[in-house]
């Protein structure tokens, strides 16, 4: 996924830009949960919704904030249990060459 798919919606409506990454900041800060498994639980919830960028996107930052790539895995596999096996290709999907 080329460039931050935010930037449209930044140049479309700055205050709804700016409320949304608010929220994401306050999402993502460090708490009772560290921040990498925060982006795990993302990560599954994008697998489960179809979101194959976003599942890239956010195993990346995992592994920046830590996340080993059994974690990723064991994450996924709570996704595949919820909500399925399309989890699991849309996993796959937005994976693809990451953790080889």
């Amino acid at each position: 996924m080329p460039g931050d798919p935010h930037e449209a919606m930044r140049k479309i409506d700055q205050r709804l830009f700016e409320q949304v990454e608010g929220t994401r900041r306050f999402a993502f800060s460090e708490g009772a949960i560290p921040v990498k498994y925060k982006l795990l639980i993302a990560m599954a919830i994008d697998a489960s919704h179809g979101a194959s960028g976003g599942v890239r996107a956010l195993a990346e930052a995992a592994m920046r904030a830590g996340a080993t790539r059994e974690e990723i895995g064991e994450a996924l596999r709570v996704a595949f249990y919820i909500s399925g096996c399309g989890s699991f290709y849309t996993a796959a999907e937005g994976l693809g060459d990451l953790l080889r």
